[in-house]
């Protein structure tokens, strides 16, 4: 006869025992702690995790109770919240053996079956002898007996504990006459579950884990259901003529997902969680690369598959499955279909500010930018019908003024006086030092945030006071601003734009790395000179660059000072009499947009190309493309950025008056 079932978990575990036989108190604490059950809610298992802690265990025998709980999370997640628990005299030893005789505990029992403290650090896991032995005492189940025929259920591979074998006791409960579903891993026998025939609690083999392991229904082929429990295994195996799979719980439906991805890396792992799980099942999904299914809407909490069953029938769960949905991924594949219906650009201002992402304002000092940067922030926030003849889309803004604010006053000032209204009130501004390389970034977002500005337009004026200590000619510190201007945009969302300066040589363009050019989703280039000033876009992911918008300043006075001398400052007005001077404008004196003037000039003398674009019938015109392509090698620069200088050679000429530019094609004006 076979040694009774106490004895193999006690010689299994290999209990230590000091003196005359006594049980010393770490294995008497031991013996409680195994007599509670883990799947307690999370504030228990806390209360009882620090009361075993104050009786001497520590979290490698926490792990080992917890592992057989249904809920288990992983080791991680014990060590995370008890590894910095000390004993405190809040919580006593006492506590620990309170909820164990709560359980039927008693210290003459259980200390017995123990083990050490070293022997639960290294004690067997998945598939040891006691788990065997009783898996042995088991015998087949049949489809008539109570839980399988009420659940619909099949027998294939699960057993009853007789009622007639040694007893076996479990958390107080005798499983004689229990369903008893196995956890396999890899061939061995993990741990065992037990079921009550009439359905309640499943109890666990106690001090087992289930490891990697889960119980099969079906041959597992091209999909998988993953389900919490065997009966929710048998509905979706009965509704699909697929395999099913038993997690043994929602805490242990990510490992076992991801053994099975590993295992069968082309199958749809479709996780079929209990309602109110459907968030969980979601992440699952994104992680192995499955699908996931939602409970019919107003199901009760922890409604499954196998209740639909039992109350709508199987037609019911493989409609539910048929409708698994694919969980949001970082990367969408598109058809050809898709991609032409999909969304046209959001705007701010058409064609010259997108909606969203990073953009640049940039011109040499005295050229106005800034009185442009206001006037445009000024039509968005009011939500004004055109800005220079172009559709404007109102939104909320902040401007951060770092470099003239002194005059900022006399702008807001001289706008309000020469449009006879107030500033709109979704215009704010920030006048405080600032600085993108710091946390200042984070403090300006929750600023934004609380002041209504999420999803618009944030202006920072300029970079260069917003990078102070930085070198704007380092690939790596321009880097790291890009990178603080678009964390700034994912934070409040809408669009960042940065007002900068050009370098020495302002055919070049942006001052500085000319990384900062590549990241941009628009550039705007401002330019003046002794007889005009104009706007160009410079560069735009989605619309037409190179038409110039000439302006002026126009003087606005704004009151007067102690000596009675009137105090002034200007405003942007469209320029359409300039007009015939940027006609007229000279060729470059030199630089690069010499150059392209001298290249131009010849495929213009042997284009065969007249009237293209807006360009009167008669004039030759050559496509933008080409004249980049021939230009770029004359560009007296590194080969890689050869063409970007070229274009920028070109958006200078066009901005001079000295080329015009419509749909891809530039002729002599």
């Amino acid at each position: 006869m076979s040694a009774p079932i106490e004895t193999l978990l006690s010689r299994l575990d290999g209990v230590k025992r000091t003196g005359q036989g006594r049980v010393n108190s770490l294995d008497e604490a031991r013996a409680a702690l195994a007599a509670i059950p883990p799947d307690l809610p999370r504030e228990q298992w806390h209360e009882v995790g620090r009361a075993a802690i104050a009786a001497g265990l520590d979290v490698y025998d926490l792990d080992a109770w917890s592992a057989s709980a249904s809920n288990y999370k992983g080791k991680r997640d014990v060590l995370s919240s008890f590894k910095g628990i000390k004993p405190d005299g809040k919580t006593q030893a006492a506590t620990l053996f309170h909820y164990a005789k709560k359980h039927g505990w008693t210290p003459s029992k259980a200390a017995r079956s123990q083990p050490s403290n070293r022997a639960a650090k290294t004690a067997p896991r998945a598939g040891n002898q006691a788990v065997i032995d009783v898996w042995k005492r088991c015998v087949p189940a049949h489809e008539s007996d109570v839980y399988i025929e009420r659940k619909q259920g099949r027998p294939d591979g699960l057993r009853v504990y007789p009622a007639t074998a040694e007893k076996l006791v479990i958390r107080g409960q005798d499983v004689g006459g229990f369903l008893a579903v196995p956890c396999w891993a890899d061939g061995e026998l993990q741990t065992i579950q037990f079921i009550p025939p009439t359905g309640g609690d499943k109890l666990n083999f106690p001090g087992a884990s289930f490891g990697d392991g889960f119980f099969q229904v079906g041959e597992i082929g091209s999909r998988v259901c993953l389900v919490e429990g065997i009966g929710q295994a048998w509905a979706c195996h009965k509704a699909t003529a697929q395999a099913a799979v038993v997690c043994f719980g929602a805490g242990r439906m990510r490992r076992v997902a991801g053994v099975l991805r590993a295992k069968h890396p082309n199958a749809a792992l479709t996780i079929v969680p209990d309602a109110g799980m459907e968030a969980q099942a979601q992440e699952i999904a994104a992680e192995v690369g499955g699908l996931f299914v939602r409970m019919p809407p107003d199901s009760p909490k922890n409604f499954d598959v196998g209740d639909l069953m039992q109350a709508e029938g199987v037609e019911a769960v493989a409609q539910l499955l048929a409708q698994a949905e694919v969980p949001p991924m970082r990367y969408r594949l598109l058809s050809g279909a898709e991609l032409c219906n999909s969304a046209p650009m959001r705007w701010l201002i058409q064609g010259v500010l997108p909606r969203d992402g990073l953009a640049a304002w940039y011109g040499p000092s005295g050229s106005g930018k800034s009185f442009l940067v206001l006037d445009a922030a000024a039509t968005v926030a009011g939500g004004a019908a055109e800005w220079f003849e172009r559709r404007v889309t109102q939104a909320p803004v902040v401007y951060v003024c770092l470099e003239g604010e002194a005059g900022l006053g006399k702008r807001a000032q001289a706008w309000t006086n020469h449009k006879g209204e107030p500033l709109p009130d979704a215009l704010k501004f920030v006048t405080q030092p600032f600085s993108l390389l710091s946390n200042d970034l984070h403090d300006l977002a929750r600023a934004i945030k609380a002041g209504g500005g999420v999803d618009g337009l944030v202006i920072i004026d300029t970079l260069s006071r917003a990078a102070p200590g930085a070198d704007e000619n380092s690939s790596v510190d321009m880097g790291k601003l890009i990178a603080s201007a678009r964390e700034l945009q994912g934070l409040v969302g809408g669009l960042v734009l940065l007002v900068h300066h050009v370098g020495k040589d302002g055919g070049k363009g942006l001052r500085g790395h000319s990384s900062l050019h590549a990241a941009l989703d628009a550039a705007i280039e401002v330019s003046a000179n002794d007889t005009r000033r104009a706007w160009t876009v410079a560069k735009s992911k989605d619309d037409v660059t190179g038409e110039s918008h000439p302006f002026r300043l126009e003087i606005v006075k704004v009151g007067t000072d102690d000596h009675g001398e009137p105090i002034t400052s200007c405003v942007v007005i469209p320029d359409q009499s300039a007009a015939e001077v940027i006609r007229k404008a000279a060729p470059p004196g030199g630089g690069n947009q010499r150059i392209a003037w001298n290249a131009l000039g010849e495929l213009l003398k042997t284009s065969h190309h007249f009237g293209q674009g807006r360009a009167p019938a008669v004039r030759p015109c050559v496509r933008l493309a080409d004249a980049v392509d021939a230009i770029a090698p004359s560009m007296p620069t590194e080969p890689k950025r050869q063409r970007e200088r070229a274009q920028l050679a070109i958006n200078g000429l066009v901005g001079r008056g000295c080329l015009s530019h419509f749909e891809g094609w530039l002729w002599l004006p």
